[in-house]
């Protein structure tokens, strides 16, 4: 299978620019872009998807250029419903550093990481407008569907020239790189023929891309949003263990397409594992596998173990061996209750609202449906108390089978 057909089968091609650019992706070795705005410090999973698709061209021979955009990051992309803030250039600065080093351990230090405030910052605005604007028509810029959308609710004059500098970066890598094609996904496909038309009227030449479609959950929301909040690649700001939660909680229906877009695994594998997985589903085979070639990529498989174990802790009540520095993060989707002083279980219980009344609580404890820090709790009078909490702060509460809630010394 040709990487035009491989990446046609993980659905990883939805519009394309230029006549032969299957012939270019089979048969040539070209140089090609993908680009982000720094609008955190951290790139997230919806980021890694379209990562993944430029290291498939990098390992069939193509060498990718990875723009960071500080320059088009000061003015922001227009969204759909309203203007985005403007971003102080320290926050601007810090985020760059963070995704660079993201990249670079993608890439395993082989991609070409440029930043667009190199050759924007010197660019006056009187031969911006001579040497971008003037080939750009107003009529093609209002046909862009991202900026059609926001007419009635109103746009402002920086975000509108948003694609204009886009579409120049993409001359410019074309110019001083030979960086002839550009693969994004495909919200941005605007903003990539404006540069691909501009290439066109500067050069005369062709230039080519690709889009990959957005990746969603099976409720049709962006893949890799967990409570609202992006699933980062940043260890510190998501957890091995929360990003193996959210994955192996992903819907059988979507297992297929996620283990195409976000594995390197071959076809033939993808298929046995997908056939294994339908004959028991409740092994959620596909869902483990998906867990530990993404978490074992990003992270390394000591990570990947870290979680699984965790997972496993929590399933069958044995919390006493969680590193404590983790506890917040794990449970920080849990109803969680801070107390200043030790107190008895049944008290406890009632003032965290962990259970409705005394009588219920005891009934917990009487029926041993209660457990503290993973030990069995079936004394009325027992007291918790500060010296025997997880790092004399954290008391792990689990009622019944499933449910935890997270009480904290002050």
């Amino acid at each position: 299978m040709k990487l035009f057909e491989e990446l046609k089968w993980r659905g990883l091609i939805k519009d394309v620019a230029g006549s032969d650019l299957e012939d270019k992706l089979n048969n040539e070795q070209v140089t090609f872009y993908w680009g982000t705005d720094p609008t955190a410090d951290s790139l997230h999973l919806g980021h890694y998807s379209s990562l993944l698709t430029a290291k498939r061209l990098s390992n069939a021979g193509h060498h990718p250029i990875l723009l960071v955009g500080g320059a088009t990051g000061l003015i922001g992309d227009p969204r759909p419903t309203s203007e985005r803030e403007i971003m102080d250039k320290e926050v601007l600065r810090k985020n760059l550093e963070g995704i660079k080093k993201q990249v670079d351990k993608i890439f395993d230090g082989k991609a070409e990481i440029v930043n667009n405030y190199d050759w924007m910052k010197d660019f006056n605005y009187l031969d911006f407008l001579r040497d971008v604007g003037k080939y750009i028509n107003i009529n093609y810029m209002l046909s862009k569907d991202i900026i059609n959308r926001r007419l009635e609710t109103g746009i402002t004059y920086a975000e509108f020239s948003y694609t204009l500098m886009q579409g120049y970066d993409f001359l410019h890598l074309y110019e001083t790189k030979n960086c002839i094609m550009q693969a994004e996904g495909s919200d941005q496909w605007g903003n990539i023929t404006t540069g691909i038309d501009l290439i066109r009227k500067k050069t005369g030449k062709e230039a080519y891309a690709f889009t990959m479609p957005l990746v969603l959950d099976a409720q049709g929301k962006k893949f890799g949003k967990s409570e609202g909040n992006a699933l980062w690649l940043d260890i510190n700001k998501t957890s091995s263990y929360e990003l193996y939660q959210y994955l192996i909680n992903s819907d059988d229906s979507m297992c297929e397409q996620y283990l195409k877009i976000f594995t390197f695994l071959k076809p033939e594998e993808i298929i046995e594992i997908i056939k294994k997985h339908n004959e028991q589903p409740h092994l959620r085979l596909a869902q483990k596998t998906l867990a530990r070639e993404i978490i074992t990529d990003l992270h390394g498989k000591e990570e990947y173990e870290k979680a699984v174990k965790i997972s496993e802790a929590l399933f069958n009540g044995n919390v006493c061996d969680i590193d404590p520095t983790l506890i917040d993060k794990i449970f920080k989707n849990v109803p969680n209750s801070n107390i200043d002083n030790d107190d008895n279980i049944v008290n406890l219980l009632v003032n965290t609202n962990i259970c409705t009344s005394k009588r219920e609580a005891r009934e917990f404890i009487t029926n041993g449906s209660i457990s503290i820090n993973g030990n069995k709790i079936t004394d009325l009078d027992y007291v918790v108390t500060k010296e025997f909490a997880k790092d004399k702060k954290y008391v792990i509460v689990r009622k019944g089978k499933k449910k935890y809630y997270l009480v904290k010394y002050n």
